[in-house]
């Protein structure tokens, strides 16, 4: 029975397609001929167009592939792998009548119209060197056949909610997206070009890359799709603008290269002045083939990327040329025609040992080696939808013969279960979101005159970490091809942080030093960082060093003059305490309270005592005792000395007759006035301790490059509280002895009271101010110079004068004396 549909016949004898017939077989579109575009009507068959750079290397691996497969009997059975391979000249009407040939079951290619040879369609492997995969799945995913590229396609293929049997063998291509922006960082251009292709895909490169750089701190200052006809006036004008730009990232579909360089070759020319190489960056990862160095005077060196190679698997460069004769030397490929159809098909055969020369050897396995893996995934996802189908077959006891075959749907589950990165000689991986990625090398291409192009791997690119070789790096030193810089101003050392200058980009901008107490250890450094607590910056401000501990110790200068001034002074109350001890019998010791002489000058040398307590490191036991014991000797002293004012004036009072003041006269008042006045204090330091003690503290911001050791008071307004109860008791006993200042007596002690609160007063009016303006160890030393200086005051105030009487003139020490001198002053 004949088919009843007819075409014009159009095609002649040209043969355009390879065929083998078998159990499932595998279409393929290549583009392996390039051709001019014809426009034919509609209802003829596309005629064979005139082919220009041939290569049939690519059809011959997939026949080798397919046929190798056949031959290993454990991977397919009984089962036989056929093919269909297709050339589409870089056509989308030679694409479209590709996948109705493989589509169509008849000779005929009109798709769902079984007439004529019955096939069972595997896959379709999409090998076409056109971004047309969207038109391919389009068609043949509306039959659910399985479509496989390896090339890098477009990223709207990744929508499986659109694509659902589409997968790639290949990463996309924004696997060196990232192994871009690492080799920028690198080597710190910052300041870069980019140039795409006036395409869709091109727009979308810049819509992905460009936010990739700007995160990263990377400036794109020059800015152009290039187009078939275009302007270069604004490139000009820009290129004479940023004249520091050497680096320029390219986006190019068709790695005609040569086009862009020399457009841009062009621009250079007309820019005045001296143009340093450029370098120039492919975000592809294909074989570049460049002509003589002459034809890119303005560039430094191309780089690319390329897959890296599992180990135990020898790469060879491809040799370019053409392999014709392999055809008629390994396969028999006839020209046949059936009496229906109205295309013909070179239908080839194998006629000699699969085992090819060690010429054929080293280029089958250099290039184009992915093919295989491809074909041999297939088998195995053959195996399994088979192997799958038999187990159910006996799971349910079902037994036939002549089963039919599965058909290309059935596949899909098996082959999502597999992965290309099994089969493949590259070093392919699926990443965390499930995608093909691969490890990549970086090839530098340097360009020396009167040589051709030398290509070195520069570094890789492993699991999303860019490493340098430092030995090619070395190697362009010595070609003087050093790498030219890219940015816009000089490194920011450390010690420096970057400063954004108004109105430029980001990656323009001034270097300003770390602020106080930061440190930068990087050039071009965002933000300094703040040194520990306990480190501070050294004068470079590029490390943080340790910081000294201090505090008032016995060993410092300050440390040893304090405690020789403390010595001295108590010597001193030692040798006047032994004087009125040696004549408490004279007159001039008794007739000023001897007692309340003892109380004071026992006070005074807990005074200078206690000032042990401010030097040293601080303890537990100091900082408790510091404040508490300063405070309540002083009030004693303090107190003593009001006894004693006090006492001066009931005195007077007492010899006017009539007055009963006398019987207030005597050890009970003084003693009375002491501890009463040491009571209070006593209190507000019980209350300091028991609630907010002071205790062991290190202060370690005050002073830079120092930890200094201290007593923290705790509640701080008790310490004051302290003091001014210090200054109450010492403004009434110096408003009590000034009013008594002028009364009769031969010993009256109250003008040397006076006198001496007048210094004690100013001391410590003076030590409020001094002690809140100075920092650490020196605080410590002002109020320890404080307790010394009030003391020392009280001392030679009082009872320096007593002393050279007793001393130096005992013939004032009588009483006879003292009657006269009384006499006289009444």
């Amino acid at each position: 029975m004949k088919c009843p549909l007819n075409f014009e016949k159009h095609d002649g004898k040209k043969p355009w397609n390879y065929y083998t017939p078998g159990d499932h077989f595998i279409g393929i579109v290549t583009t392996e001929t390039t051709s001019s575009p014809i426009m034919l009507p509609f209802n003829m068959a596309p005629s064979s167009p005139s082919r220009s750079r041939t290569n049939y290397f690519k059809q011959l691996i997939l026949m080798f592939a397919i046929q190798m497969v056949n031959k290993i009997p454990q991977l397919l059975g009984n089962l036989t792998l056929g093919y269909n391979i297709h050339d589409n000249y870089v056509s989308t009407l030679g694409t479209s009548d590709s996948l109705l040939d493989i589509l169509s079951t008849g000779q005929a290619n009109v798709p769902n119209y079984s007439c004529g040879r019955k096939e069972n369609l595997l896959a379709v492997v999409d090998g076409a060197k056109r971004d047309i995969s969207i038109q391919m799945s389009t068609l043949i995913g509306t039959y659910k056949v399985l479509q496989i590229s390896d090339e890098t396609v477009s990223e709207a293929l990744n929508d499986k909610s659109q694509f659902p049997f589409f997968h790639r063998i290949l990463p996309p291509k924004r696997i060196t997206y990232p192994a871009i922006v690492q080799l920028l960082l690198h080597f710190r251009w910052t300041l870069i070009g980019l140039f795409t292709s006036d395409t869709e895909e091109g727009d979308n490169f810049m819509r992905t890359f460009t936010p990739m750089l700007v995160r990263n701190g990377i400036c794109v200052v020059i800015s152009r799709r290039f187009s078939a006809i275009g302007h270069t006036a604004p490139l000009m004008d820009a290129i004479s603008k940023w004249r520091q730009v050497n680096v320029f990232v390219n986006y190019i579909e068709t790695l005609n290269i040569w086009d862009r360089i020399q457009t841009l070759q062009l621009t250079f020319e007309s820019v005045p002045g001296t143009i340093e190489g450029k370098v120039w960056i492919l975000e592809s990862i294909e074989h570049l083939v460049l002509g003589w160095e002459s034809l890119y005077k303005y560039v430094h060196s191309i780089w690319s990327f390329a897959f890296q190679w599992k180990k135990g698997v020898k790469e060879d460069p491809f040799e370019t040329k053409l392999y014709v004769q392999l055809e008629d030397r390994y396969f028999h490929c006839s020209f046949s025609k059936h009496i229906f159809s109205v295309k013909g098909r070179k239908r080839c055969t194998q006629k000699a040992p699969l085992e090819p020369e060690e010429e054929w050897r080293r280029t089958w396995i250099s290039f184009h080696l992915h093919l295989h893996s491809v074909i041999k995934t297939l088998a195995h996802v053959l195996k399994a939808a088979y192997s799958s189908r038999s187990r159910r077959r006996s799971q349910k006891g079902e037994e036939r013969l002549g089963v039919p075959r599965l058909q290309p749907w059935q596949f899909h589950p098996f082959l999502e279960k597999n992965t290309f990165s099994n089969f493949s000689h590259w070093k392919l991986y699926l990443d965390q979101n499930g995608d093909v990625a691969a490890d990549l090398n970086v090839i530098n291409w340097v360009f020396i005159p009167w040589f051709d192009p030398i290509d070195e791997q520069l570094g890789s690119f492993e699991r999303q970490r860019f490493t340098v070789n430092k030995d090619t790096l070395s190697s362009l030193k010595l070609l003087n091809k050093s790498l030219p810089q890219s940015k816009c101003v000089e490194n920011c050392h450390p010690g420096f942080v970057k400063q954004a200058q108004e109105g430029q980009p980001v990656c323009c901008y001034n270097c300003i030093p770390c602020p106080e107490g930061t440190i930068s250890t990087q050039e071009d450094t965002e933000k300094c960082t703040k040194c520990p607590p306990d480190q501070y910056p050294n004068e470079d401000r590029v490390q943080c060093i340790p910081k000294i501990i201090t505090f008032l110790s016995y060993e410092e200068n300050l440390g040893i003059i304090l405690v020789s001034f403390v010595l001295l002074l108590f010597l001193s109350t030692v040798l006047v305490l032994i004087i009125f001890i040696k004549y408490k019998e004279t007159p001039i010791i008794k007739a000023n309270n001897r007692d309340l002489s003892y109380i004071l000058l026992v006070s005074l040398l807990l005074c200078f005592l206690s000032s042990f307590l401010f030097i040293g490191q601080p303890r537990n036991v100091t900082c408790l005792l510091q404040q508490a014991v300063f405070s309540i000797v002083f009030s004693v002293a303090i107190s003593s000395l009001l006894a004693k004012t006090i006492t001066v004036v009931l005195a007077f009072l007492a010899t006017k007759p009539g007055n009963q003041v006398k019987r207030w006269l005597g050890k009970s008042l003084s003693n009375s006035i002491i501890l009463s006045c040491c009571a209070v204090q006593i209190v507000i330091c019980t209350i300091w301790l028991g609630f907010s003690p002071p205790f062991p503290d290190s202060d370690l911001h005050s002073q830079s490059g120092e930890i200094i050791l201290q007593c923290n008071e705790g509640y701080v307004v008790m310490f004051y509280i302290t003091l001014s109860y210090m200054g109450i008791l010492a403004g009434i006993c110096f408003t009590v002895a000034f009013l008594a200042r002028n009364l009769p007596g031969a010993f009256n002690e109250a003008k040397l009271i006076t006198f001496s609160m007048l210094v004690f007063c100013s001391v410590w009016v003076t030590f409020v101010p001094t002690y809140l303006s100075t920092k650490g160890k020196y605080m410590v030393a002002v109020q320890v110079f404080s307790i010394l200086a009030s003391s020392a005051g009280l001392l030679g105030c009082i009872f320096i004068p007593k002393c050279s009487i007793i001393i130096l003139r005992p013939d004032l020490n009588t009483k006879e004396h003292l009657m006269t001198r009384r006499n006289i002053e009444m």
